[in-house]
């Protein structure tokens, strides 16, 4: 597998990329200089030719995957695996339940106002949103790097009821599982015939109740991520005392969000006036069998492009971070919690250099004082912060081999 440098020319428009060894002559020469190392780009600091190849960029959507390939016809110059972030859900509960608490303290006179706040045409729950967000801004990292032409991207529509059920048919669609029940609770009490599924009625204790197998802050209400405890064993599950044996349902996650934003991130990259192109996922799998690929994120991409025979280039495993990184003090003995508002100089995925080595910061404690660093080796190393030196901001996203 091959890697490769990639070149911007003088007014920083994108060229085609090099070889590691012509990269690091012209460096010696003089005639370019490094601008990034996430990934590794050069700029030329002379005048040169800018023809260039046709390029096409894969990408293949997912709710916390994303596969891309940029190829030509005979060398794949990019691939890569983009993990998103997963704690987007937890942290808007929690923001919610921060200002609840707020208001019903500072403002609890004011008249609810929460009903007249109406939803736009095409309106996206904040989670689906960054995920979507996300989507475009990889896509558009890469176009920074190398001359695109034409993005061809992966849509999917699942009919989840049919996954369920698959004999659902006609007016069943409108006839869900919980028809004829007040809500949740009392269809997990009916689904599990009102009888406790750890003692399985052993403690006698008449009261029943319904547990969250995942936290209702990122599993939801859903009755999947429910189940009926009789009030004792809750009380033990609580408290530690006991450990269920049944693992919450995957959902379909997944599914939805590609149902939700496939045209939605379709028509926003068509607005940059970008010659896009979309396909499906069975074609997608026709090919890759055909090309006698394993099943990966990378591979789909690699085939979405149109590869075929082409020279694969080294992947990327490439790992979203939170920037702002703002939190709750909630351990500070003799004082109420507090958030920390200051931002400090370095932040996780920034690149730093020490003693002229080059580490990857994890995080930063001692009020800024400190940095948690790590090596491509994964050692990990504290070290005061005045003994290091910002090289790379991280940038939202890292890539690494």
């Amino acid at each position: 597998m091959e890697s490769f440098v990639y070149v911007l020319n003088q007014r920083g428009k994108t060229l085609m990329p090099c070889s590691p060894r012509k990269g690091r002559k012209l460096l010696r020469e003089g005639k370019a200089k490094v601008i990034s190392r996430n990934p590794f780009t050069l700029q030329l600091t002379i005048a040169t030719g800018e023809t260039t190849q046709e390029v096409i960029l894969g990408v293949d959507g997912g709710y916390l995957h994303i596969g891309l390939s940029a190829i030509t016809e005979k060398k794949e110059l990019f691939s890569g695996s983009v993990m998103l972030r997963k704690d987007i859900v937890k942290l808007n509960s929690q923001r919610r339940s921060y200002r609840r608490s707020r208001r019903s303290r500072k403002t609890w006179y004011r008249p609810v106002r929460f009903s007249n706040k109406g939803k736009e045409e095409g309106w996206l729950a904040p989670s689906l949103q960054h995920k979507e967000k996300s989507h475009r801004s990889i896509i558009e990292k890469l176009e920074k790097i190398l001359p695109v032409n034409e993005i061809v991207i992966e849509v999917a529509s699942f009919d989840i009821q049919k996954i369920k059920n698959p004999e659902i048919e006609g007016v069943d669609y409108q006839e869900g599982e919980q028809k004829g029940f007040w809500n949740e609770r009392e269809y997990v009490f009916h689904r599990d015939n009102h009888t406790c599924q750890y003692c399985q009625g052993k403690s006698k204790d008449p009261v029943l109740e319904t547990h969250h197998l995942e936290s209702r802050q990122t599993g939801s209400n859903r009755p999947d991520n429910l189940i009926t405890l009789c009030k004792t064993c809750h009380k033990k599950v609580s408290q530690g005392k006991i450990t269920l044996t049944v693992k919450p349902s995957k959902g379909y996650r997944e599914a939805g969000f590609m149902t939700s934003i496939r045209w939605k991130l379709v028509n926003s990259l068509k607005e940059g006036g970008r010659n896009l192109k979309y396909t499906y996922g069975y074609i997608t799998k026709k090919k890759r069998i055909e090309a006698g690929l394993e099943k990966s994120h990378i591979n789909d991409a690699f085939v979405i492009a149109g590869g075929k025979g082409q020279s694969r280039s080294n992947p990327y495993s490439i790992i979203q971070h939170r920037r702002h990184n703002r939190s709750l003090q909630t351990n500070r003995k003799g004082s109420k919690p507090s958030v920390r508002k200051k931002k400090y100089p370095y932040q996780p995925g920034d690149r730093v250099r020490l003693e002229r080595e080059l580490w990857t910061v994890k995080g930063v404690f001692n009020y800024g004082e400190w940095a948690r660093l790590k090596d491509r080796n994964g050692k990990i190393k504290n070290v005061a912060t005045k003994k290091i030196e910002l090289v790379k901001y991280g940038g939202g996203f890292s890539f690494e081999y």
